[in-house]
């Protein structure tokens, strides 16, 4: 039998409900998959574990590496002394996930103001992802498996939300847009689709950035002169991929079974939509790194800290997926050994 994968987890933000549902969804998760082993980054004081009860068979495949806060946490409260920590967390989640120790890296959730504050500028996991792993371009998707009945839904639907801007201000949007950059992410897109999620020929559906998706310059120009050259070229090198669509009609229930993935031009025009059809079970995933990360979709919760209140579901869909794209990995890796 092969070996099992290792997930790790980076339990993020000590303040915030990261370390809980970190702890909580790798018990159910291990429960669930005996070909997987998971490793939890963080100070041990952070883990409330149950030392009564039984071993379980899956105790053995659950451990606890531990990494020292600077300051020892309150639930929430943020102390700005313990953002290096946060980074050294993510840190040695990366190094292991290069060196091949770790099959896949999940991600707790952070307080990027409490890391600027402490004189460290951080706009968020995915920019600083790439950055340490020295790739100039990544894209941020947001997935999750809307039930049926659910949006009016005969069957269970894949919902695959990725972005062309992650955490720029509105302001910022339309002038950092670019064919090139929108093409580069549309290609990653593809690709990753293909490798990762075993998708032989994505559809891809694009928003416009205006409304109306400019309402043929009368509205604006991005789509005219930025977002349709980008899609006729990718479209030229085989993607499949249509728009640039009015955002107000591109996500609609009737469009989930047409397309694989959607692609918003900002944070909000993609996640809004998908967070009101995915009631809080959404996965983030970086497509473009050389490694596998997924985190949650929610961010640190300081008002549910320590009172046992949070809901750890998003980060146990984190872990199935994450778990997902490494089989499908070491599948795709197996196939291309052969002769």
């Amino acid at each position: 039998m092969s070996p099992p994968l290792e997930l790790v987890i980076t339990t993020g933000e000590p303040a915030g409900i990261g370390p809980e549902v970190a702890l909580q969804a790798a018990q159910l998760f291990l429960q669930e998959n005996s070909a997987a082993q998971v490793t939890l980054l963080g100070d041990p004081t952070l883990f409330k574990i149950d030392q009564q009860k039984s071993p379980s068979p899956w105790t053995k495949r659950l451990q606890i590496e531990p990494i020292r806060l600077k300051t020892p946490a309150i639930a929430g409260q943020l102390d700005q002394t313990n953002a290096p920590y946060v980074l050294s967390l993510l840190d040695y989640a990366l190094a292991g996930c290069m060196s091949g120790r770790f099959s896949a890296m999940v991600t707790a959730p952070i307080q990027k103001s409490i890391i600027n504050q402490a004189g460290i500028h951080f706009s968020g996991h995915t920019e600083y992802l790439a950055q340490q792993c020295h790739c100039s371009q990544v894209v941020m998707m947001l997935c999750a498996n809307i039930p049926a009945e659910i949006l009016g839904l005969a069957n269970l639907q894949p919902l695959r939300v990725a972005l062309a801007t992650t955490h720029l201000p509105l302001n910022r949007v339309a002038k950092s847009l670019q064919s090139e950059t929108l093409l580069n992410i549309l290609s990653i897109l593809h690709h990753d689709l293909q490798t990762w999620f075993a998708i032989k020929q994505p559809r891809i559906a694009v928003a416009g950035l205006n409304p109306h998706a400019g309402e043929g310059g009368y509205l604006g120009r991005e789509e005219i002169d930025i977002i349709e050259p980008a899609i006729l070229v990718a479209q030229q090198q085989g993607i499949t991929v249509t728009g640039p669509i009015p955002a107000d009609s591109l996500f609609n229930p009737r469009n989930l079974p047409q397309y694989d993935a959607f692609l918003a031009m900002y944070h909000d025009q993609g996640l809004a939509p998908f967070k009101l059809a995915t009631f809080g079970r959404g996965v983030n995933v970086t497509l473009g790194l050389p490694i596998i990360r997924t985190s949650v979709d929610h961010g640190t919760a300081l008002d549910l800290a320590g009172k046992g209140l949070a809901d750890s579901s998003s980060m146990l869909e984190a872990l199935r997926l994450a778990f997902q794209l490494a089989q499908h990995r070491v599948q795709n890796e197996a196939n291309a050994s052969r002769p």
